[in-house]
């Protein structure tokens, strides 16, 4: 039966409000990733025989490494690993406790009251408001930025004030800027650095700064650190764990997605702050019964192994620099990250004798519609898109390939901006 003669039954007016009641599903999805995909497939169709060059990708473009996987494929053959393992592991907290103090010099990390696995940080965000949200309760979160864990805080009844991340303050929230009305009822702040989809790095100064307002206003820090092992050109790996006062006022997630090419895998965990780590663990107890065994342990391998990141972060630097500097031979302003795999470019207003871009969304549809080039728009903030450098490329040569198709097919315009 299809969903269209299920409109016509009682379900239709069950659906909570926090969905959109008994509106939910009447309307085209606007959602903004919807909307790329049916651009992407649009294109597809229109010119089958030409590549489209998805720079919109957020997985990585490589499997993960091949010692990690021996370790899934052996420890999954063991009977010891077939039930559930409900909060995680002393393996897998010890891995990420010693990860932390190897790769971030965080070395006061109890693996067994201050971690806890987490299926990857996005289902940290949507459980951690459960633990502190009340109605009337805020969180502030960045914008542009990831939303998950201000769409859960709205799903409670709480409410969401968001910052912008601008370019003339280096991408990094003014905290200043947040009115003292909303920071006496704020409960979580949400961070992510380096930041998606900015690219932008924080310093130890402003998370000085971040700590000391949590304090004043007894606030809890989120710190997602899902790219905090992707660093370039001497920048090292940096931890809000490793600033002092960082544990007393929160925890931050890590994610073994992109810094170990395992999307899909769901591993990641919460670090800092026992009590935030036993209420998240008290409430997450009741969301799942715990990741496979054997994952967690193909995951400790992985974190005890931290050149394998350091390899992939030399393939993101390398692509960084090619399409930094073609884009900018392109007309475009341009600097390289510090960190992440994204590149978030200004859009230009239009082209010269041509068409103009009224916002980033705009001028995103027409680079997959007409160049079959993908990228994510943002336009929360100003008009800037974000490319991605794990699009797929095998070897320097192929990644050289794509490049040049990228300015191939935009050497015949010139942009405004």
């Amino acid at each position: 039966m299809s969903i269209d003669k299920y409109q016509e039954t009682y379900i239709q007016n069950c659906f909570a409000d926090r969905i959109g009641g008994p509106n939910y599903g009447k309307s085209a999805n606007n959602n903004k990733l919807d909307k790329i995909k049916r651009a992407m497939a649009a294109a597809n169709k229109n010119f089958p025989d030409i590549e489209l060059i998805n720079l919109g990708a957020y997985d990585p473009n490589e499997m993960m490494d091949t010692g990690i996987a021996a370790t899934l494929a052996a420890e999954a053959a063991k009977p010891e690993n077939r039930g559930y393992a409900n909060n995680g592991i002393p393996e897998f907290k010890e891995a990420a406790a010693a990860y932390l103090a190897e790769v971030f010099g965080v070395e006061d990390i109890d693996p067994e009251t201050e971690v806890v696995y987490s299926s990857g940080s996005k289902s940290a965000l949507a459980i951690i408001p459960s633990a502190f949200i009340n109605p009337g309760d805020v969180a502030v979160l960045t914008v542009p930025g990831y939303p998950a864990m201000g769409t859960h805080t709205k799903y409670l009844g709480g409410e969401v004030y968001n910052v912008q991340l601008t370019k003339e303050n280096h991408f990094l929230p003014d905290l200043a800027s947040i009115p003292e009305e909303i920071a006496l009822r704020t409960k979580l702040i949400y961070l992510n650095y380096p930041n998606n989809p900015t690219g932008a790095s924080a310093t130890a100064e402003f998370f000085t700064e971040v700590i000391e307002w949590a304090k004043k206003y007894n606030v809890i820090v989120v710190h997602d650190a899902a790219y905090a092992a992707l660093t370039y050109d001497g920048l090292k790996p940096f931890s809000f764990l490793s600033v002092p006062g960082a544990k007393d006022v929160g925890v931050e997630l890590h994610s073994l997605s992109k810094s170990f090419n395992m999307s899909g895998w769901s591993m990641g965990f919460a670090a800092g702050n026992p009590l935030v780590v036993k209420a998240f663990s008290e409430i997450k107890d009741n969301h799942d019964s715990g990741q496979s065994m054997a994952i967690q342990k193909a995951a400790a391998y992985g974190l005890a192994h931290p050149e394998i990141t350091l390899k992939m972060t030399e393939k993101y630097s390398r692509r960084h620099d090619m399409l930094v500097l073609a884009l900018n031979e392109l007309g475009f302003r341009v600097e390289k990250p510090k960190g992440s795999v994204y590149l978030y470019v200004e859009a230009p207003s239009g082209i010269v004798g041509g068409r103009r871009f009224e916002s980033a969304e705009d001028f995103s549809q027409f680079l997959i519609r007409e160049k079959l080039i993908s990228s994510v728009p943002w336009d929360d903030a100003g008009h800037f898109v974000r490319f991605s450098v794990t699009f797929e490329a095998s070897g320097e040569e192929e990644e050289q390939r794509v490049i040049g198709e990228i300015k191939r097919r935009l050497s015949d315009i010139q942009f405004e901006f």
